[in-house]
């Protein structure tokens, strides 16, 4: 299938990030890469489930304390991103890429705040039951394990307005999933795969 792309990141991107992403692009930066992925795997009962991170407190990070995806910055031993985020997952969740099914990469965002280029990706984990996560705790502290259909239900889309580390009362569209609020790049991101996801289910 052909990817969403931007039509889909706009519809949970906030205003002020919109404006910055179009200021980013006429300036041509030069971001920084990283990769992340989307790890989706059945619980105990076989239904879909997916996987999310919440960041820790930190003071000299601006994602600090925010929801995201496993995944990291492209380091030089990686051969492409797409090993970045299978060596972040590793590391993060305790998940070794021979056992990540790697189903497609989605369309590359650009984060401002930090000066990043991310390219997720969405893969498969079918051993959950018999080899648990193992979260690092000095990048992960706690994991959020949405179901699919969490995900795909409109009731969980809202608006919600937040003060940030770089934002001051924004208004920003966001998923409600496990009593946590995910915006921002995630939410971006989110919402391809779910574009994707309701394509073929």
């Amino acid at each position: 299938m052909p990817l969403p792309g931007e039509a889909s990141h706009i519809k949970m991107a906030p205003n002020f990030r919109l404006k910055e992403m179009q200021r980013a692009r006429s300036e041509q930066k030069n971001p920084k890469k990283a990769g992340v992925m989307a790890l989706f795997y059945p619980d105990s009962q076989n239904n879909t489930h997916l996987l999310l991170i919440l960041r820790p407190p930190h003071p000299k990070d601006v994602h600090s304390n925010q929801i995201g995806f496993p995944g990291g910055k492209f380091e030089n031993q990686d051969t492409d991103l797409m090993a970045t985020a299978l060596r972040e997952t590793w590391e993060e969740v305790g998940v070794s890429p021979e056992k990540i099914e790697v189903i497609k990469g989605c369309s590359e965002i650009y984060i401002p705040p930090s000066n990043f280029e991310v390219k997720p990706f969405m893969g498969l984990y079918h051993n959950r039951g018999r080899e648990p996560f193992v979260p690092q705790k000095s990048e992960v502290a706690a994991l959020i394990e949405v179901s699919l259909s969490a995900l795909l239900d409109d009731a969980n889309l809202f608006t919600q307005t937040l003060t940030t580390s770089y934002a001051q009362n924004v208004t920003v569209p966001a998923f409600k999933l496990n009593g946590y609020t995910v915006w921002g790049a995630t939410g971006m991101m989110l919402n391809e795969m779910r574009t994707l996801l309701r394509g073929v289910l």
